[in-house]
């Protein structure tokens, strides 16, 4: 996790995320048309592509975003693909990454094809009811970092590092004789579409994802009427978002990159731009004079109204 802590707003922004499982042979040039036209229209973010499909948060102007989204649907594998788009008051993204992998959302099971089958979609106007239902058995996808910051009541944390852990979580604590019901959720719908796919073919039968995610939820849900707790992790700038899908309060930790909640950074070793408690015994010397010389940079460039990248630190 790299991200630049930018407190304080710089301009607004469309931000859009999107996915799509689809056979995606011909990685290379989209990677190069997909450049091109981000480029023309002033559009940043992470695009993930794989063979299996596409994956991706972009921010910019909205004409860009809309000029972008348009010239992926004109491909007939993604002319109905939906995408989520709110707001944002600052500079969500400082650079454009195309970056080809395996996987779309890595699990490591080429196997599983949530074009093949996966679980029912739930919207948010009928998640409440689904959750609340005895029989259900909760599960939050997300890694331990994220789950950290927020989840639904009652959600079963499986404390997996990353999504490649999911398989052996199954192994080891669902049973399908005994988990009758299965209702996941993770940030934006894509990992419990392989999720969902993995318990099929395990042999569970009713198996429940929420549809477009916590930021689906989020975004439709008024926050009286919600069962989400904390905020949610995002793999941008902002670093969370609450309800509306507005800025959360957490911020990144640049000793050891773990997100911070508000008691995390009122602590005494909470030191913006260098450690954390979690960290700050742990750092040496070397490593906290490089943060310190990165975090004098970031506060120069803001004193001068100017981005500052940075070059990432190990």
């Amino acid at each position: 996790m790299g991200f630049l802590l930018a407190k304080n707003p710089v301009m607004q922004s469309s931000v859009a995320t999107f996915y799509r499982f689809a056979d995606l042979s011909d990685l290379s040039d989209w990677k190069a048309q997909l450049q091109t036209r981000c480029e023309a229209t002033g559009v940043l973010g992470t695009f993930i592509l794989a063979p299996e499909g596409i994956n991706a948060t972009i921010a910019g102007p909205k004409k860009g975003i809309n000029a972008v989204l348009n010239y992926i649907r004109m491909d007939k594998r993604f002319a109905d693909m939906p995408h989520r788009e709110c707001l944002a008051e600052q500079l969500v993204f400082h650079r454009l990454r195309i970056i080809l992998r395996d996987e779309i959302v890595t699990l490591g099971n080429p196997s599983i094809n949530p074009n093949e089958a996966v679980g029912k979609y739930v919207p948010p106007e009928e998640w409440n009811e689904l959750i609340n239902d005895p029989e259900v058995t909760l599960i939050d996808t997300r890694n331990n970092y994220e789950v950290e910051l927020g989840s639904f009541q009652g959600a079963l944390d499986p404390q997996t590092a990353e999504f490649g852990e999911w398989p052996e979580y199954v192994k080891k604590n669902l049973d399908p004789n005994q988990h009758k019901k299965i209702a996941m959720f993770c940030t934006g719908g894509i990992r419990c579409e392989k999720a969902s796919a993995q318990l099929l073919k395990e042999g569970f039968e009713q198996v429940y994802h929420l549809q477009g995610g916590i930021l689906n939820y989020l975004q439709n849900t008024p926050p009286e009427e919600s069962l989400w707790e904390g905020e949610c992790f995002v793999f941008d700038h902002r670093v969370s978002v609450t309800h509306g899908l507005k800025r959360g309060q957490c911020e990144i930790c640049f000793g050891c990159r773990w997100p911070l909640n508000q008691e995390e950074l009122e602590s005494p070793k909470y030191e913006p731009g260098i450690c954390c408690p979690r960290c700050a015994d742990t750092l040496t010397d070397e490593r906290r004079a490089r943060l310190e010389e990165r975090h004098r940079q970031v506060v120069l460039a803001r004193f001068q109204n100017r981005q500052h990248i940075g070059q990432k630190i190990k």
